[in-house]
């Protein structure tokens, strides 16, 4: 089987959630920035034209940011792991890789980050 290399790439998506593990953290909403790469055949899109032959990199967006915005993390590595399922329930998208930055969440760094890859199997 040919391996996909054909990426949708959804870059530096901002949203504001309840994340971390200290009381401080916990009080009000902090951005956090998201990369998602989606590996999907982009083959017939590219033929057709038509939105209905790729994934919408809006919907995705769109359902990621809801789910963010309703919800409450503790971890980088759970906010990912979330992001990454809402993704993978299209089976057109092989795999994902969610790259998360928490900004300031150092003083000596600019951010701290977690990157992940899932598969759809």
């Amino acid at each position: 089987m040919k391996q996909t290399t054909d990426k949708i790439i959804i870059n530096e998506l901002v949203i504001p959630c309840i994340i971390g593990v200290f009381e401080h953290e916990r009080k009000e909403k902090q951005n956090v920035i998201l990369t998602i790469e989606l590996a999907i055949d982009t083959q017939k899109a590219g033929k057709t034209d038509n939105l209905e032959d790729t994934v919408s990199y809006s919907d995705i967006a769109h359902e990621i940011t809801e789910m963010v915005s309703n919800s409450q993390f503790k971890l980088l590595e759970k906010f990912a792991d979330e992001v990454a399922i809402i993704c993978l329930k299209d089976k057109r998208i092989k795999q994902v890789k969610v790259h998360v930055e928490k900004p300031k969440a150092l003083k000596q760094a600019a951010s701290a980050a977690i990157e992940i890859i899932r598969d759809n199997e």
